[in-house]
C-alpha cells in the first residue's frame, strides 16, 4: 500500500518555514497573540458544537471496551512518557523531553482511529464512541496529567489553569450549551468549519515557532537530539499498538473490539494537541515542545495505514474462506 504524506502536514511545515523565515517582531507579536488566543476559543468552541457527549457517554454501555481505550491513552501513554525525563540534556533538550510528556497526555484522534479501524473491518462503531469520549474527556485531563507530570520539570506552569478555564474549557462548554442551537448547522457546514479548524491550529504553530525563532532556539537543536526524538516516537508507537494489542486478547475482547481498542488506544490528536500546547507552554521553548507531537503524527498516520490495509485485507480473506466454506488461512 502507498502511503502519502498528510496534506495538513505539509501544511504545518509549510507554516514552519514561513516562521523561520519571517518570525513576528515587534508591534505584529502582540497583532498574532490576539489572533491566536481568538483563534484557539473559536476552535474549542466548534469543537463543543460537534461533540455529542450525552450520545458519547451514552455509548459507555460497552465500558470495558472504552475503559481499555481510556486505559491506554491517560495511564499506559503517560507513564511511557515519564521515562523520557530520565535522558541527559545533552541527548534531548529539556523542551523536547517536555514535548514528549506532553504528547503522551493528549487524547485519542477521533477521524484517524475511526478510519483505520473502518480499514481493518473493526468494531467502527465502538470506534467512533471511543474517540469520541477521548476527546472529551482530553478537554481536561490533558492539561492536569501535563502538571502533574510537568511541573517538578519546569516545563509546564501550575498558575496556567486559569488560561486553560478560559480559553479551552469555556469555550468548549458553550458550544455544548449552543449545541441544540447550531448543532445541524455545524454539522451541514463541517466541510467550511474544517477550514477554521486547520488555520486556526497553522496560526498556533506560526506563533509557537515565530517566538522560538527570535529567541534563537534552533541553536539547541542538534542531529543527535532528532534522531533520539524519532526514535522515542516510534518506539512509542511500538509499544502502544502492542499493549493495546496484548492487553485486548488477554481481557477477552473479540477481532473487532481488539482492532478498535489499539487503533483507538495509539493515536494521540494533533488537532487538540496544538491548540492546548498553545495554551500551556509559553515562552520560545513552546516551538520545541510541539516537535514531538507533528513528528508523532505523521509517523502513526504512516504505519497505522499500512497496519490497517495488511488487518483489513487478511480479514476479507477470511470472511471469503468461511463463506466459501473452505478452512480458514491464519
Amino acid at each position: 500500500m502507498r502511503v502519502r504524506p498528510d496534506p495538513f502536514l505539509v501544511l504545518l511545515l509549510v507554516t514552519v518555514g514561513v516562521a523561520s523565515l519571517f518570525p513576528a517582531r515587534g508591534a505584529l507579536v502582540g497583532v498574532v497573540d490576539v489572533a491566536v488566543t481568538a483563534a484557539i476559543a473559536l476552535l474549542f468552541f466548534l469543537y463543543g458544537a460537534r461533540l455529542s457527549a450525552a450520545e458519547a457517554l451514552g455509548g459507555l454501555r460497552n465500558w470495558r471496551l472504552h475503559g481499555t481505550v481510556l486505559a491506554a491513552t491517560f495511564v499506559l501513554f503517560p507513564l511511557l512518557g515519564l521515562s523520557v525525563l530520565l535522558l541527559p540534556e545533552w541527548l534531548l533538550p529539556a523542551p523536547l523531553a517536555a514535548g514528549v510528556v506532553f504528547l503522551c497526555c493528549l487524547p485519542s484522534t477521533v477521524q484517524s482511529s475511526i478510519a483505520f479501524t473502518g480499514i481493518a473491518r473493526g468494531n467502527v462503531p465502538a470506534a467512533i464512541v471511543a474517540a469520541s469520549v477521548s476527546n472529551v474527556l482530553g478537554v481536561v485531563l490533558t492539561p492536569v496529567l501535563a502538571a502533574l507530570l510537568l511541573a517538578t520539570s519546569g516545563g509546564f506552569d501550575a498558575s496556567s489553569f486559569g488560561d486553560i478555564a478560559l480559553r479551552l474549557l469555556v469555550p468548549f462548554l458553550a458550544g455544548q450549551a449552543a449545541r441544540p442551537l447550531i448543532g445541524r448547522f455545524v454539522a451541514r457546514h463541517k466541510k467550511r468549519l474544517s477550514l477554521v479548524d486547520r488555520g486556526s491550529i497553522l496560526l498556533v504553530v506560526y506563533a509557537a515557532f515565530s517566538e522560538g525563532v527570535v529567541a534563537g532556539i534552533w541553536g539547541r537543536l542538534t542531529p543527535v537530539s532528532l534522531l533520539v526524538l524519532l526514535g522515542i516516537c516510534l518506539v512509542l508507537l511500538a509499544l502502544a499498538l502492542v499493549v493495546t494489542s496484548l492487553g485486548a486478547r488477554a481481557l477477552g475482547f473479540d477481532d473487532a473490539d481488539r482492532i478498535a481498542i489499539a487503533f483507538c488506544g495509539s493515536k494521540k490528536s494533533l488537532a487538540s494537541g496544538l491548540p492546548i500546547a498553545g495554551v500551556l507552554f509559553g515562552g520560545p521553548a513552546g516551538a520545541l515542545v510541539v516537535l514531538p507531537l507533528m513528528l508523532f503524527h505523521q509517523i502513526q498516520l504512516m504505519a497505522c495505514a499500512m497496519i490497517a490495509d495488511r488487518v483489513g485485507r487478511r480479514r476479507a480473506a477470511l470472511d471469503t474462506d468461511r463463506a466459501a466454506g473452505a478452512p480458514s488461512r491464519a
